[in-house]
């Protein structure tokens, strides 16, 4: 979603000509520093493409591929008419995860390593579930165990259904950061499932175990109960 703050110029001081290998990537990896920074604000308008080539040293057809790049990775917008441009953004959760996503599907990475990971992540993040968890969240959960079990009784049953509870369980923990993270490792966790040939029976009795724990804000049964639910996979991805 685009900022409300109200868009302000960048300057063109604060750009510098590229090198003329790989110009492209180049001038991704400026503007990018300069929003991490914080040289270009969220709301920021860059200047107009002909002063940035200028300032930069490029042709307009390089400017052009490197800004959609950024507009692609979430961190500016291009918006079309009289007072369109290219304004600095916050990423959503999807585009801010891709990138990470890309990479975890690239490296190669076992289906034992992932769980390991998994363990790690999930794990941590069990005090904070069980501290902020809301009626709401708790209902939903309650709701993606029926949805599994309705749909195992009806052989359409998948891994996604189970890993859509773990990605909703720490989103339980209201740390979007943490929400971010088990988002962008999606296509791993996926691969582990499968790997794991989870079938779902006793899954969701697990899901509804650590369900009741958080409810009770019982973060030592609820870490015990995960712990033997992530371990079964890791012991089933053990020799991959």
């Amino acid at each position: 979603m685009a900022s409300r703050t109200p868009a302000t110029g960048a300057s063109d001081a604060i750009f510098r000509p590229v090198p003329t290998s790989r110009p492209s990537a180049m001038i991704v990896g400026q503007i990018r520093d300069l929003i991490r920074s914080g040289e270009l604000p969220i709301g920021t308008r860059l200047p107009a493409e002909r002063d940035l080539c200028e300032r930069m040293n490029v042709s307009r057809l390089t400017l052009r591929e490197a800004l959609r790049a950024l507009e692609v990775s979430g961190l500016i917008q291009i918006r079309a008419g009289a007072h369109g441009g290219a304004f600095v953004t916050t990423p959503d959760t999807d585009s801010a995860g891709q990138g990470l996503t890309d990479l975890l599907s690239t490296s190669g990475l076992s289906a034992s390593q992932v769980t390991e990971a998994r363990i790690a992540f999930e794990m941590g993040a069990v005090e904070y579930i069980c501290q902020r968890a809301t009626e709401d969240d708790l209902r939903a959960l309650r709701a993606l165990c029926d949805q599994a079990e309705e749909a195992r009784e009806q052989g359409s049953y998948t891994v996604d259904m189970s890993y859509d509870f773990h990605l909703r369980a720490v989103q339980a923990s209201h740390n979007p950061a943490l929400g971010m993270i088990m988002g962008s490792i999606r296509d791993a966790v996926l691969m582990s499932m499968r790997v794991a040939h989870h079938e779902g029976k006793q899954g969701v009795e697990e899901h509804r175990a650590f369900i009741d724990a958080i409810g009770r804000k019982d973060a030592s049964e609820a870490r015990r109960v995960l712990a033997a639910h992530l371990r079964r996979t890791a012991d089933a991805v053990a020799e991959d």
